[in-house]
């Protein structure tokens, strides 16, 4: 007679998912990397207030065309993704300037398609968070309905994209932000973060008895079932 315990399973599944579990990224990223916010740069879809002090009856609110155009008044089409609200007034006062005489001109970024992140991993509501002003990593994944018990937060991942287009990875300790060991690993996130909440140890183990033990033994399970 054969006695099959599950906790030699659990045991020793444990210890591979441990072992297999080690993040990838390099926690000294989170020290050495540039958190620096840059100007922001307009994008498709952004509704922007063109502002003519001298001239308001060329006031416009338009939203910036999926091509990164705007038309206007005078000038006709303008670039205006990719440029910061600074440079894209000084490339309308020049177009202006052929037409009036010492233009003075403002560009309002009113609404922005950036203004937002995306959560996925071990939270109750992976998906977009919208940013309401100045926001950090526990604030996006306390909207996200906060972590799951099977969340390991000790190393939350941040992946970023920056002006070169290359992503970098940020990896996070929020448990120490949780408790007030390290209160600057709670970062402010940037639009178009991702945050991702991975798995712990034990819930992959749990994960692993669920998928190829409860669903394909058709058995009823114990901790003991004998043979």
């Amino acid at each position: 007679m054969k006695t099959i315990t599950f906790l030699l399973v659990i045991s020793m599944t444990s210890i591979c998912g441990c072992s297999s579990s080690t993040a990838t990224g390099n926690t000294n990223l989170t020290q050495s990397y540039n958190n620096t916010v840059n100007e922001y740069r307009i994008q498709p879809g952004d509704t922007l207030d063109i502002k003519l002090f001298y001239n308001p009856e060329l006031n416009e609110t338009l939203t910036v065309r999926p091509d990164g155009r705007i038309t206007l008044q005078l000038v006709n089409d303008v670039v205006a993704a990719g440029r910061t609200p600074s440079e894209l007034t000084s490339v309308l006062t020049k177009a202006y300037s052929n037409e009036l005489a010492n233009p003075k001109v403002a560009v309002i970024v009113r609404t922005s398609t950036a203004d937002k992140v995306f959560v996925d991993g071990e939270v109750n509501r992976a998906g977009m968070v919208t940013l309401a002003g100045p926001t950090t990593v526990l604030q996006s994944i306390s909207q996200a309905g906060g972590m799951k018990d099977s969340a390991k937060s000790d190393q939350v991942l941040i992946l970023r994209r920056g002006e070169d287009n290359k992503v970098a990875v940020l990896q996070l300790n929020l448990q120490n932000a949780v408790t007030g060991t390290d209160i600057s690993q709670d970062i402010v996130l940037r639009p178009n973060d991702i945050v991702y909440v991975p798995k712990s140890a034990i819930a992959n183990v749990n994960s692993w008895i669920d998928q190829y033990i409860r669903k394909n033994v058709p058995l009823p399970i114990g901790l003991g079932y004998s043979l």
